[in-house]
Parts: C-alpha cells; structure tokens; sequence
C-alpha cells in the first residue's frame, strides 16, 4: 500500500519530519518506540542513509522497513548489525557516551527540560501511575545530545514538576557539572507547536521556532510558565512532499 502527500500535514507529522530532520548529519541514535522511532526511520529513509538507529532492546544498527510494533519487533533483531544484551547497552554504550543523540518523551516538562515520567500528582497518592524511569535518568545524564519529544500542553509544559525522574538542566547553570554527567543534556524540546532550546547562559527553555501556521500566542498558552521567545524565531520549513510521503509510507504499512 503506498501513501500520497497530496492532503496538508497533521501536526503530529510535522512534529515527526521535524526531529527526522535534526538527525540529517548524525551518526547514531538511541530510540524507543513512537514516534522517536517513526523519526529515526523516516531520517534514515530520507535524509541520512548511513544513520545508526540503536533501540533500547539491544538492537545496534536496526534496519526497519515499517514502523516496529515494540522494542522487541522481530524486524529489529532480523535487521540489526548485532545484539546487545541490556547491561553491555547501558554500561558500554550509553554510559561511556558511545551514542551521539537519543530521543525521548515525557509527560511533564519543564522550564529546565527536566522529565517526569513516573506519577501524576502526589507519590503516595497519584491521580496517574506513569511506566516510570527505565533507562532515560542514564541515557540523559550521558549520551551526548537529548532530544525531548512531546505534546505541547499545560498538562505536559509544567511550572513544577510532580515528580523528577530525569533530570535535563536541573536548576540551572551548573547543575549538569556537579552531578558529573558527561552529555550535553536536553538540546531541544520538539512539540506539535514548535522547537524549544535551552538558553546558553540561563539553561531555561526558549521558543526558537514555531511550526507554520501556529500562532505565537498559542505556544504561550500552551505552556505553563512564562515562556522566554528568542529574537531570532523562526518560522518551520512544511514537510516536503518526500519527507511526507516516506513518512506515510512507512505508517501505512
């Protein structure tokens, strides 16, 4: 079955042309499922053929033809380079800073980039029990980028959050260094409005571009504290009709 790009983009395949296109010049990449995968595959079918797609079941060097149903789809094994166990992932290839960046999500954000994924409201008592940590505190704290990957809502771009799981920016300049993380932590947030960066000086998320046809004040409403807008803000490029069309492509089948 093959897809057209002939009707508008949804803004969630927008959101995933947009981090496909931050993996053009890079060599490897760590992913779960998702849309982090969908991301990784549609950038390795469009703009980066030798692009490394590490999945945290162990699979270096995935192949996939379609987006995989789970960590554990069998296209990942059949296509891999080879496989890992779980411990040799997370002690020699993500905690020596061998992956370059890695993607994940999250259900609470913050001005700091930092990540909840464990519970909605109080720990003891919480409205929702969140899948938890796994690996994303060591996969932040060392592979070399971290690019976040969420919907763009006051439930998820939070003032506080309920519960630190993953730690991006801490509370600021510094925090990184004295926890003694090797990576660079949270380089960008990517949403369904637009792009956040953190500040070079404040590590504060900044609205450094905005997806076409949201407005500005939108992305503000969205967001739960006041969000900081660069003055050099710009506007998303849409999806080109390859990028759009390889990405229905591979969802269809």
């Amino acid at each position: 079955m093959t897809a057209t790009s002939d009707t508008k983009a949804t803004a969630g395949e927008v959101q995933t042309v947009v981090a496909a296109r931050r993996l053009e010049h890079v060599q490897s990449v760590f992913i779960g499922v998702g849309r982090p995968s969908s991301a990784a595959i549609l950038a390795r079918t469009v703009h980066n053929p030798d692009l490394i797609l590490i999945y945290e079941s162990g699979t270096i060097g995935a192949k996939p033809t379609r987006i995989p149903l789970s960590i554990g789809d069998g296209e990942l094994a059949e296509t891999a380079d080879f496989i890992v166990s779980v411990p040799e992932m997370f002690n020699y290839w993500i905690g020596t800073g061998r992956i370059q960046v890695a993607f994940l999500g999250a259900a609470q954000v913050d001005r700091h980039a930092n990540l909840n994924t464990t519970v909605i409201g109080d720990y003891s008592h919480p409205k929702t029990r969140l899948p938890g940590a796994g690996g994303a505190p060591e996969i932040a704290a060392s592979c070399g980028e971290v690019i976040v990957i969420a919907p763009h809502t006051r439930r998820t771009f939070v003032e506080k959050l309920d519960f630190l799981t993953t730690v991006g920016h801490g509370d600021g300049p510094g925090a990184r260094e004295r926890l003694g993380f090797h990576g660079a932590g949270p380089t960008a947030v990517i949403t369904d409005l637009g792009v956040l960066e953190p500040d070079a000086v404040t590590k504060e998320l900044v609205l450094t571009q905005v997806h076409d046809c949201i407005e500005l004040d939108q992305v503000r409403e969205a967001t739960g504290w006041e969000l900081d807008v660069s003055d050099d803000l710009i506007t998303t490029e849409p999806p080109r009709a390859e990028e759009l069309a390889a990405l229905r492509n591979l969802v269809s089948r």
